[in-house]
């Protein structure tokens, strides 16, 4: 897999800068990759880190307004909605779940909210990450300014878990085990989208729920 990225892209740090993008593989991948490429381990991370973290900018800003123009159009609208219904019903969730763990009292909800995006995106999980932590915080109501941190912090810390997993692997195998990681991660990629597709459909719209 590290090859076949090689030759298709023909730079391994534009290739690890472009994987730390991408949804679902994120730095995730693309930590992998780079180690696999032999990139040092601390400008792995960097450039991972990078380009994953950037990402939630353009996300941020523009996901309700192109989710907006989306439901205006006849045939997209009805998707449009159930996308918007899944990632409100995963911020509610969310919230929901460190209210249950957590004594709340005094804490307020913004900061609930700040907490559970960051947890989100800090453990690399395969559906979670930037992209998803991202949508969440936006459903969640959150400011930019609030966003910040858990988002770039949560996801600095996902990095150094990979980090260190992978030079793990280095250590106990040898370098060719991060190319099974790596077609893992995509295959699991492919996988968890078509998940997502069935969930986002089989998500009700307001009007369906009336």
């Amino acid at each position: 897999m590290v090859k076949l990225i090689q030759d298709l892209i023909g730079n391994d740090y534009l290739a690890t800068f472009v994987m730390s993008f991408i949804p679902l593989i994120e730095l995730k991948g693309s930590i992998v990759f780079a180690r696999g490429a032999e990139m040092g381990f601390l400008f792995s991370l960097v450039l991972s880190y990078l380009g994953s973290t950037l990402v939630f900018i353009p996300i941020y800003f523009l996901l309700r307004p192109i989710l907006n123009l989306l439901k205006k159009i006849g045939f997209i609208g009805k998707l449009a909605n159930k996308i918007e219904n899944y990632f409100q019903s995963k911020a509610e969730k969310t919230l929901e779940k460190h209210k249950e763990k957590n004594n709340t009292k005094g804490v307020s909800e913004k900061l609930l909210k700040q907490l559970g995006v960051f947890i989100f995106v800090a453990i690399p999980l395969p559906m979670t990450g930037v992209w998803t932590g991202t949508a969440i915080a936006v459903f969640l109501n959150l400011d930019f300014k609030d966003v910040i941190v858990p988002i770039t912090l949560g996801n600095l810390v996902a990095g150094l878990i990979i980090s260190v997993l992978s030079e793990i692997c280095l250590v106990l195998w040898n370098i060719a085990v991060l190319d099974y990681i790596l077609y893992t991660l995509f295959a699991l990629a492919i996988v968890l989208l078509i998940v997502l597709i069935v969930k986002v459909a089989l998500q009700k719209t307001e009007n369906e729920k009336e």
